[in-house]
Order: C-alpha cells, then structure tokens, then sequence
C-alpha cells in the first residue's frame, strides 16, 4: 500500500503527522500543568532544612524555584537537603522564616532534555530521509540505464 503513494504524497503525509504530534506535545503540557497544579506538590513531604514545617501549615512565597544543588552542596553535605534529591527550592513563610526544601525536579531541565531528544530525532529522521531518497535515485539510475542498454543491444 505505501509502495503505492507518491513522493509528494508521503511528505505530505509525514508534515502532517509531524504537525499533529507537535499540537499534542502542546495540549498534553498544558493540561498537565492545568490538572496538576500546586497540589500535588503540597501533597508531597520532602525534606527540609532545620525540620522545619511552616510550609505545611502557613501560606508561603517561594523565593527561589527548583533547582540543582552545586557539587560542592552535595558533596559536603552542608544543606542536608541536597542529598536526597539533588535539588533544592528555599521558600519563606508568613512568619518570616526561610526554609530551604527538596524537590523532585526541575522542570526546564527536563522540558530542555526534552527538546534536544525531539530535534535530534528530527535531525535523525531528516538525514535517513535524505539518504534513502539519493540511494533510490542512484538505483533508478543504473536501472535506466541498464533497460536503454538492453533496448539499444535489441535484445529482450
């Protein structure tokens, strides 16, 4: 069946699957962030500096997002939060106390994994695309010619 479409038709036909799978990426993150919210992430008890748990029990603001913690943090175990997880997030609460909290990860990091493996397999599939359309070329090359040599010699 797909011996049977043309060259304008399966470009036509990958551009439009490449479309809809970049609309989906969209919707699907949205409703994501839409239907997760902060909720699930209050939910969640991870460890914080001091034992300290204002977070769980007054408003609070979050001062710095989530993000990695230096090596040298890790390493010399000087924020406890940090060997857990690896990232940390420091919040302030309606009393004034900073606190310094693990979290589970952080989003641009693994939106930007992301989009490198998404255009690496773009780039992938791009170059294999235009690989195999030169091989068919040459192919029907040399058999162009193999069938005018065939008909010039007058033997069939």
């Amino acid at each position: 069946m797909i011996e049977t479409c043309s060259k304008r038709c399966m470009l036509i036909g990958t551009v439009c699957l490449g479309v809809l799978t970049i609309v989906i990426l969209i919707l699907e993150s949205h409703l994501a962030e839409t239907l997760s919210g902060n909720h699930k992430m209050r939910n969640k008890t991870f460890p914080t500096e001091n034992n300290s748990t204002c977070w769980m029990h007054q408003p609070y603001k979050i001062v710095s997002e989530c993000h990695p913690c230096s090596d040298f943090e890790i390493r010399s175990k000087s924020i406890g939060v940090c060997i857990h997880t690896s990232f940390k997030e420091i919040l302030k609460c309606e009393n004034g106390e900073t606190v310094t909290r693990s979290c589970d990860r952080v989003a641009y990091l693994e939106e930007r994994a992301f989009w490198k493996f998404a255009i690496w397999s773009f780039v992938l599939g791009t170059v294999s695309s235009v690989s195999v359309m030169l091989r068919m070329r040459v192919l029907n090359h040399k058999a162009k010619r193999r069938a005018r040599q065939v008909l010039a010699n007058g033997s069939i």
